[in-house]
C-alpha cells in the first residue's frame, strides 16, 4: 500500500511538472522577430535562438542568423514581410515609434530595445530573458558578462591610464568624418574598464565628431581604432600628424572584429581584447 502511494505520488509530480512545462510553451513568444543586431545576440545566447524566425538587414552574428529572413532595419522596417511572418514577439529599436504603432494595430506584441552603458546592456539581457521566458539563463549570462569585466578591472587596477581616443568610424585613407567615443555609453564604459582615460570623457554623448583640431589639442598617448571586419585596418592617414604623441610613439593600434561594437553579449570579451592591448603586461 505504501509503495502504491508512493508511485501515485511521483506520477503526480510528473504531471504537474509536464502540465508547468506545456504552459509555460504555449505562454513563451514562439515566433520573435528582431531589428536589432545586438538584441539578436542576446536572443541566442539566452536559448531563445531556435524561436527567432527573421532579422534585420545588419544582423551577422551569430552563424546561425545567415539562414534566416531579413526584415530591414531601423529606418527601412519591412512592416509588410514583418506581418506576413506571423510573429508573436518583435523586438525593435525604442525609436521606432511608427513601427510599434503598426504593430500595436496587428495585435503583435513588441518590446523596445535600449542600451547606454554596460550596466544597460546586462539589465537589456535580463529583461529580453524575462520577455521571452528565459530568465534564468539569461541571468546566467548577464553575471558571467558581470564577472568577466570585472576581472578585466581587477588585471589592470593600479596601472597608469593612458589617454586614449576611440575611433570608430571615420572616411577611408584620411582622417576626415572622424567618429569617437564621448564620455558616455558602452564604448566608454569598456575603455575605462580597460584601463583607459577617455580623452573625450567630459564630452556627455555617445559619439563625437573629431577634427584635427581637436586632435592636436587633446594629444592622445593612444589612439585605439575599431573596425568591425578584418582587412579594414590603414593607419597610414596618421603619418599626417607626426607630432602627436600616439603617433609619435607608435601607439595607434587597430582592433577589428564583430564583437567590438555590438552592446550585447560580447562586451566582456570585447573589453578584455582593449585592455590587452592597452596593458600587455597585465595580461
Amino acid at each position: 500500500m505504501i509503495k502504491a502511494v508512493a508511485v501515485f505520488a511521483v506520477r503526480c509530480v510528473i504531471v504537474v511538472l509536464l502540465l508547468g512545462f506545456l504552459a509555460d510553451a504555449q505562454t513563451r513568444p514562439q515566433r520573435i522577430i528582431s531589428l536589432v543586431p545586438a538584441a539578436t545576440e542576446i536572443l541566442f545566447a539566452v536559448g531563445a535562438g531556435p524561436r527567432v524566425v527573421a532579422v534585420s538587414s545588419y544582423d551577422r552574428e551569430p552563424a546561425a542568423v545567415n539562414d534566416l529572413p531579413r526584415v530591414g532595419a531601423l529606418i527601412d522596417p519591412n512592416v509588410e514581410r514583418i506581418l506576413s511572418l506571423k510573429p508573436d514577439l518583435v523586438v525593435v529599436y525604442g525609436t521606432q515609434h511608427d513601427l510599434k504603432t503598426q504593430l500595436d494595430r496587428a495585435g503583435i506584441p513588441h518590446t523596445a530595445f535600449t542600451h547606454g552603458g554596460l550596466p544597460d546592456v546586462t539589465a537589456a539581457i535580463r529583461a529580453i530573458g524575462a520577455r521571452t521566458g528565459d530568465g534564468a539563463q539569461a541571468e546566467t549570462v548577464a553575471k558571467e558578462i558581470e564577472q568577466s569585466l570585472a576581472a578585466v578591472a581587477r588585471r589592470v587596477a593600479g596601472r597608469p591610464r593612458p589617454r586614449t581616443l576611440l575611433v570608430f568610424g571615420r572616411e577611408p585613407g584620411t582622417l576626415r568624418n572622424m567618429y569617437a567615443s564621448g564620455g558616455k555609453g558602452f564604448l566608454h564604459d569598456m575603455l575605462h574598464t580597460a584601463g583607459a582615460e577617455n580623452v573625450f570623457a567630459d564630452q556627455l554623448r555617445e559619439s563625437v565628431q573629431v577634427t584635427t583640431e581637436m586632435l592636436l589639442t587633446l594629444r592622445p598617448d593612444v589612439v585605439l581604432e575599431l573596425h568591425s571586419a578584418e582587412g579594414q585596418a590603414d593607419v597610414s592617414a596618421w603619418q599626417s600628424l607626426p607630432s602627436l604623441p600616439a603617433v609619435r610613439d607608435q601607439r595607434v593600434i587597430v582592433l577589428s572584429g564583430s564583437e567590438l561594437m555590438v552592446p550585447g553579449p560580447r562586451v566582456g570579451r570585447a573589453a578584455e581584447r582593449f585592455a590587452r592591448v592597452l596593458h600587455p603586461g597585465a595580461f
